[in-house]
């Protein structure tokens, strides 16, 4: 055949089905119009064996013009030409997702308008609302008045009636449901504010309260996870007036914080770090606030990285750099064949990002990736770092104990609460933990601003000595040398490649010239050399230099000891979790605590305690 035009038609098919191609990018798209047009609310049904999807939004609604306009080609309200493509601040642009649900679908769309007749106004509501079905080109039918609150309801049914091999070639109903699932919930994460609601056959699914942040959403998300157990990152940065973001590169730039605070929640003790960077040099012309959300690794972990996303500027989307950021930084502080729960939402300008790359915008172009990853790290670090001195946990404790105080005084029971003069000490001097005891000479026992901390002693030195060895990894002479035998070549090879010195010694023998700096002084040395040479790469060996060089347990310490123990521990940059991934502290509440001994209990005459005065 000579090369010739396409007709209009099957142009616009196969542009269809790159838009859509199942119930889950039908949700997807619906969803994403609902969001652009300001919904807070939002509503879907689903019936797969009809393949019918319904959303209804609480959005600006359509007038009657918008409606015969909708499902027209390349019809959009979000960019009017080229130069808008630098500048998107919607989740939909292209103006085909109505189109293509026209073709591929029976479409019809009952909307009511409201609008805003000054900016400073409430909303006012159009006087009637429309019901519009489309036919397969896009082409509206004669409007129908219909009598509807503001509001927007667009019915989509007998998907892929017209394709039935397309119908064939989805995956089981169960998987799509699934896929309906996962794509409410990512979009969830990104917009906190909406509260969602879902029916499948007419029957509730799931709903979705709104919150402040991912971290109210997560847990109703993901079951075993805690808001407690998540911790929230910020970080604000403004558009400089030349384009470029003000804190795009710390190294160079003179910044200051100027906000730098702690929110804790009362009822959950979440934390949440602002930081708010601002160039001394340039006014900035925008902000933006980026945030990461990262479940603790010693509470919450998966068997796959299937809750590692990222999302830019309101949407999903696949940026492996990012997510080999976070699997990298988090690899020595969660179990073996175990991943985190992480969520990471940048807001950009919208000349960063470039969605001209994939239909469905899950793939894009981004800019300065390599400052993305460098703050990532830091805000990985800063997420399990334990809550500094003066932070709202202490402020909390002193509250509750200035209530009893208050309660006691006041009560029949006067008593001292000075156990003698050495015990009147500061919760907080220089240390946010105290040692008191050591238990079963394997537990140190530390008082903490919000009850009491048990900390592994053994796994709290392996995390202090690993990010020594992993900051200073260095091999020392032996004098005299170690001899070994038996070594195979791999053994050797593998000596060798973390960097110590090893040769031949006689018939079967090698000496061993050169061992890490923390194995030198220990009589097991050569039992260590051994181990190391058995496998793994140079992290590992620091992992095992570490772990051996580690004070064991039933090793009793001094308190002296204990609370140098724990000042080391606290400094490091993932102290919730061993390299292994074992858990190093178990916090018990103050709150657990009254609750045990029931200090919320009324002592008075009227339980029947009068004849005890």
């Amino acid at each position: 055949m000579p090369i010739q035009l396409l007709p209009t038609d099957t142009i616009h098919r196969i542009a269809a089905g790159e838009v859509i191609d199942s119930l889950a990018a039908v949700v997807r798209e619906l969803v994403e119009n609902s969001i652009d047009a300001g919904a807070t609310r939002i509503s879907v049904a689903i019936q797969p064996n009809q393949w019918c999807v319904r959303v209804t939004d609480n959005g600006s609604g359509m007038d009657i013009n918008d409606l015969q306009q909708a499902a027209h080609p390349h019809s959009t309200s979000k960019i009017s030409d080229s130069r808008d493509l630098s500048q998107i601040h919607s989740l939909g642009f292209r103006g085909e997702a109505l189109h293509s649900l026209a073709q591929l679908a029976q479409l019809e769309i009952c909307s009511r308008s409201q609008t805003l007749s000054s900016p400073e106004s409430h909303p006012v509501d159009d006087s009637q609302g429309w019901q519009v079905t489309y036919d397969r080109n896009g082409h509206p039918s004669e409007p129908i008045a219909v009598a509807i609150a503001p509001c927007t309801t667009v019915t989509v049914s007998g998907l892929f009636e017209q394709w039935p091999a397309r119908r064939q070639a989805l995956p089981h109903p169960a998987q799509q449901l699934r896929a309906i699932q996962l794509t409410l919930q990512n979009i969830a994460l990104c917009h906190p504010h909406i509260t969602w609601q879902t029916e499948q056959n007419d029957k509730p699914w799931f709903s979705l309260w709104p919150g402040a942040s991912a971290q109210t959403l997560l847990p109703q998300m993901i079951r075993g996870v805690n808001e407690g157990d998540l911790r929230t990152v910020a970080i604000e940065h403004g558009e400089r007036e030349n384009g470029d973001l003000e804190n795009g590169d710390l190294e160079n730039a003179e910044c200051r914080i100027e906000n730098a605070e702690l929110d804790a929640s009362a009822s959950n003790g979440t934390m949440m770090r602002k930081q708010a960077v601002k160039a001394q040099d340039s006014r900035p012309k925008a902000q933006f606030v980026s945030q990461f959300t990262l479940a603790l690794p010693d509470r919450c972990h998966r068997r796959r990285p299937d809750w590692v996303k990222i999302a830019v500027n309101g949407r999903c989307v696949r940026l492996p750099e990012l997510e080999h950021t976070i699997l990298g930084t988090l690899r020595r502080s969660l179990p073996r064949d175990r991943f985190p729960i992480a969520f990471l939402h940048l807001q950009l300008p919208p000349h960063e990002v470039d969605w001209n790359r994939h239909p469905a915008k899950s793939e894009i172009y981004l800019r300065n990736l390599p400052r993305w990853q460098q703050w990532l790290q830091e805000a990985i670090a800063q997420a399990l770092t334990l809550a500094p001195e003066g932070s709202q946990l202490n402020n909390d404790s002193e509250r509750i104990t200035q209530i009893f105080q208050a309660a006691e005084a006041q009560g029949q029971y006067q008593t001292s609460r000075q156990v003698g003069s050495g015990s009147n000490f500061s919760i907080f001097n220089s240390q946010f933990l105290k040692a008191v005891a050591q238990i079963h000479n394997t537990y140190i026992a530390a008082e903490h601003p919000s009850g009491l901390w048990l900390v592994e002693q053994h796994i709290a030195h392996e995390r202090v000595l690993y990010e020594q060895i992993c900051d200073r990894w260095e091999c020392v002479p032996l004098e005299p040398p170690i001899v070994l035998n038996q070594l195979n070549e791999r053994q050797r090879s593998q000596l060798e490649r973390i960097g110590i010195e090893i040769e031949p010694f006689g018939d079967g023998l090698w000496a061993v010239r050169t061992v890490p700096a923390p194995l030198a002084q220990r009589e097991d040395c050569a039992d260590a050399i051994v181990e190391l040479s058995q496998g793994g790469d140079l992290q590992t060996a620091q992992v095992a230099t570490a772990c051996r060089s580690a004070i064991r347990n039933g090793t009793p310490l001094s308190l002296p000891e204990m609370q140098r123990l724990l000042d080391q521990w606290q400094q490091t940059k993932h102290p919730q979790t061993c390299p292994h991934g074992r858990p190093i502290y178990m916090p018990l509440e103050e709150t657990s605590l009254s609750r045990f001994f029931r200090r919320h209990w009324v002592i008075g005459k009227s339980h029947g305690l009068s004849e005890f005065k």
